[in-house]
C-alpha cells in the first residue's frame, strides 16, 4: 500500500475544503441575480457552465474522451438522462433559495446519503448491516416528524435528495472525469437553454441586458461558480482517502442550514428542530460504521499484504472483496447545487 506525501495530502485537504465550502456558500450567491428567475438563472448557468468548462479543457488539451463518448450510445444516453436530472437539481435547488427555502434544500443534502442507500437496496438489491438499517430508519422517522412540523411533506428535501442520488447512480454507470462529465452534461443541455434565453430576450422578459453590465456579469459567472468547485473536488479526490471526502461532503449541508437560519432567518420551531436531530442521529450512525468498516477492511488488507508471500494473492483478494462489500455510505459526488 502506498501513501501520497504530506504535502500532497495537505493540498488534497485544502482543495476538499474549497470544494464543499463553495458548494455550501452557494446560498449567497443565487439572490444575487435577481430579479432574474429561477429558470433564466438555470439556463445562463448551463449555457456558461460549458463556456468555462469548454475553455478549461482546450487549455488542458483534454478532449480524447469526447471522440470516444461519441462511439458509445448507451453512455450518451446515460450522459443525457444524468444531465436531464441535474437540470431537475439545479432548477429546484435556485428556486428554493430564492424562495425562502434554504433550510429545507439544506436537509435534501443532509438525507441524501440515506437516500442513496434506500436506491441502493431498491434497485441494485444491495445487502445492508443492521446499523445502516437504523440510519434509514431513524431517517424515515425524521421525514415523518418533518411532515408533522411543515404541515405537508418536506417534498422540495426529497425532490432535492432523489434527483441528487439518481445523479449519482447514473453517474457511476458513465464513469467519467468530474470535468469531462460536466462538459458533456451542459453540452446537452446547452441548446435547450441557448434557445430559452433566446426566446426570452424575443419578448422582452430577458435581464441579461436589461439589468446594466453588472448583473450580466453576475449571470455569466454562473459558469464559474458551477465548475470551479468541481475543480477543486478533482484535485481532493486524488490525494485524499475517499472516507476523508465522505466526511468533508457533510460540510455542504451544514454551511446551507446555518446560512438559513442565522443569515436568512428562516424559522425553526421545535418539531423542525427535533426532526433535523433525527436526520444528524442517521447521519452519525451511518458514518460511523462506514469509517468503522472501512477501518477493519484496511487493516485485514495490511495484514495480507505482510504475509508470507504463499498466502498473500488468496488473501489480498480476500481483504479487496471486503473493501468492496462496504454497503454505500457517505456517497460524495462530483457535482453539487
Amino acid at each position: 500500500m502506498t501513501r501520497k506525501p504530506r504535502g500532497e495530502r495537505h493540498i488534497g485537504l485544502l482543495n476538499g475544503f474549497a470544494a464543499y465550502g463553495m458548494w455550501g456558500l452557494v446560498p449567497l450567491y443565487w439572490p444575487l441575480l435577481k430579479p432574474a428567475g429561477a429558470t433564466e438563472i438555470l439556463a445562463h448557468r448551463m449555457v456558461w457552465s460549458l463556456v468555462f468548462v469548454g475553455a478549461a479543457l482546450l487549455v488542458l488539451r483534454r478532449w480524447a474522451w469526447a471522440g470516444e463518448l461519441l462511439r458509445q450510445p448507451r453512455k450518451l444516453g446515460l450522459i443525457t438522462v444524468a444531465a436531464t436530472v441535474i437540470t431537475v437539481n439545479w432548477g429546484l435547488y435556485i428556486w428554493a433559495v430564492n424562495s425562502g427555502h434554504v433550510v429545507e434544500a439544506s436537509l435534501g443534502y443532509f438525507i441524501n446519503p440515506l437516500v442513496t442507500i434506500a436506491m441502493g437496496v431498491l434497485l441494485l438489491k444491495e445487502r445492508l448491516r443492521p446499523v445502516q438499517w437504523a440510519a434509514v430508519g431513524t431517517g424515515c422517522a425524521a421525514v415523518v416528524v418533518l411532515t408533522i412540523g411543515y404541515g405537508r411533506l418536506p417534498w422540495i428535501s426529497l425532490c432535492l435528495a432523489f434527483s441528487f442520488a439518481t445523479y449519482g447512480l447514473v453517474k457511476k454507470k458513465v464513469n467519467l472525469g468530474g470535468v469531462e462529465s460536466l462538459a458533456a452534461e451542459t453540452a446537452v443541455q446547452f441548446l435547450p437553454a441557448l434557445g430559452f434565453l433566446v426566446w426570452l430576450s424575443a419578448r422582452g422578459d430577458a435581464t441579461f441586458t436589461a439589468e446594466g453590465t453588472g448583473h450580466a456579469l453576475l449571470l455569466a459567472s454562473a459558469g464559474i461558480v458551477t465548475a470551479l468547485p468541481l475543480v477543486c473536488f478533482g484535485a481532493a479526490a486524488i490525494r485524499v482517502p475517499l472516507s476523508t471526502i465522505g466526511l468533508l461532503q457533510y460540510m455542504t449541508p451544514v454551511f446551507q442550514f446555518l446560512l438559513g437560519v442565522f443569515y436568512f432567518h428562516e424559522e425553526m420551531p421545535p418539531e423542525r428542530w427535533a426532526g433535523f436531530a433525527l436526520v444528524w442521529l442517521a447521519l452519525a450512525l451511518l458514518t460511523g460504521d462506514a469509517l468503522r468498516t472501512a477501518r477493519r477492511a484496511s487493516r485485514a488488507l495490511t495484514t495480507e499484504i505482510s504475509a508470507p508471500s504463499t498466502t498473500r494473492t488468496t488473501g489480498t483478494v480476500s481483504a479487496a472483496r471486503k473493501a468492496d462489500s462496504v454497503a454505500p455510505g457517505p456517497d460524495p459526488v462530483d457535482a453539487r447545487p
